[in-house]
């Protein structure tokens, strides 16, 4: 019997679980996809929108930076606006170096947030570190809020830095210094984590993170903390990069990590392109997890790479307006639809894999390839059952996957649209 795609997968590392204004994360619950905005949080309708759209689009977490008292002062305005919206997604506040001062200073905001982000790197700095540390767990511990105790490699304790390069220079066996990071990445979190369940938390109040910029570092680090602690962890790189480029080591470095059962809650930190979309790491953290079958969010649409036998663009046009009008059409669908995003669609260029791509799948389309005769036919559930020809095939193909979600997730009849008649290579190229 052929394994599942899970089946390949380390078993899950076993954490606690943290709730985060109703979202689980960790405790075996599905991984969580989370993104960050990067709108000036005192400008309330900018972000207020990006929130709202990070939303639609399927994170399950919203971070936001809260950097100064304007930023505070408007968090609870962000958030009745978001519920004005009807949008509920749990808002995490992003602190660095004052977060003890806005939080005591903004009762509202600390009370509007659903968790708060500690970086111990900067929380404060030496006397003021511990008693500044400790005024932000305290404000957690009233407002009865979780906590991501969030080490990056770029702001790092320098003080424990310090002190771990000076005693392994003394040790007999030294390490390399990229070993002593790592080693103090670890010790930061864990310190601090231990620290934060001194003062009244309690591991199920605690996320941990551990960021670095390089995959392998990446992966180094999550499996040195894993095996320590059984706390809850956001994975993710800290500054992946732009395009291709971020999404390629966003995969390979998160990638890694869920396959060895590492991770409870996943961001992939792009660097947008200039006026791009904010949404794209929502996007790109569903596809991981769904690529490696670990969730699924949205149907799939198998289409194939193009080559000598498609020389026309007609099959590459007609997959991106499906992919285009899945993702449109996904928020309506999912509230209306429970299920519909574990579809698989075909969009196929030619007679070599189209016909048995399209079967496989549960609705696809065999368009025509060069020299072929100009017609496409429709597979659903795996027979054939309509062949589209003329030059409304891609309007027709998308009014029948719409036909065919309502029919098989809504209350109108069973599937199919005539007699299902099973399609030879032979039928289809008399076709």
């Amino acid at each position: 019997m052929r394994a599942s795609a899970t089946d390949l997968i380390a078993p899950r590392r076993t954490t606690h679980a943290v709730v985060v204004a109703g979202v689980t994360v960790g405790g075996g619950a599905p991984v969580v996809v989370q993104s960050m905005t990067n709108t000036d949080t005192a400008d309330i309708d900018k972000t207020t929108a990006q929130i709202a759209a990070l939303a639609r689009a399927g994170s399950e977490l919203v971070r936001i930076t809260v950097d100064r008292d304007e930023a505070a002062k408007a968090v609870p305005h962000i958030r009745d606006r978001l519920l004005k919206r009807g949008v509920r997604v749990p808002i995490v506040g992003d602190f660095h170096y004052n977060g003890h001062t806005l939080l005591a200073d903004n009762p509202a905001a600390a009370e509007a947030l659903d968790k708060y982000r500690i970086n111990p790197g900067n929380v404060g700095f030496k006397d003021k570190k511990d008693r500044q540390f400790a005024a932000i767990v305290d404000t957690a511990l009233r407002w009865k809020k979780p906590v991501r105790i969030g080490v990056n490699w770029g702001s790092l304790d320098q003080e424990l830095l310090t002190r771990l390069m000076d005693e392994n220079a003394k040790s007999p066996s030294p390490k390399d210094a990229r070993a002593v990071m790592h080693e103090a990445i670890v010790q930061s979190a864990l310190i601090s984590a231990a620290r934060a369940e001194q003062l009244g938390l309690t591991a199920n109040d605690i996320i941990l993170s551990a960021k670095v910029s390089a995959v392998q570092d990446l992966v180094a680090v999550y499996n040195l903390l894993a095996s320590r602690a059984d706390y809850a962890l956001h994975v993710g790189l800290t500054e992946a990069g732009m395009g291709s480029k971020g999404i390629v080591a966003s995969t390979a470095g998160i990638g890694l990590l869920l396959q060895a059962g590492i991770g409870d809650t996943i961001r992939v930190s792009l660097t947008p392109e200039p006026g791009g979309d904010r949404t794209q790491e929502v996007r790109v953290a569903q596809e991981i997890l769904q690529s490696m079958g670990l969730r699924s969010f949205m149907p799939i649409v198998t289409a194939c790479p193009g080559c000598g036998r498609t020389t026309s663009t007609v099959f590459q046009e007609l997959a991106s307006n499906v992919q285009t009008m899945i993702r449109e059409r996904m928020p309506e669908w999912r509230t209306r639809y429970p299920g519909v995003e574990t579809l698989n669609f075909a969009v196929m260029g030619c007679i070599v894999n189209g016909p048995g791509e399209s079967k496989h799948a549960d609705i696809g389309i065999s368009l025509p390839g060069t020299g072929e005769a100009p017609a496409a036919p429709v597979f659903i559930d795996g027979k054939k059952v309509t062949t589209l020809r003329g030059t409304n095939i891609a309007a027709e193909f998308q009014q029948l996957v719409e036909d065919y979600i309502e029919r098989r997730f809504g209350n109108g009849s069973p599937v199919g649209l005539t007699e299902p008649v099973a399609a030879t290579e032979q039928e289809v190229q008399s076709a």
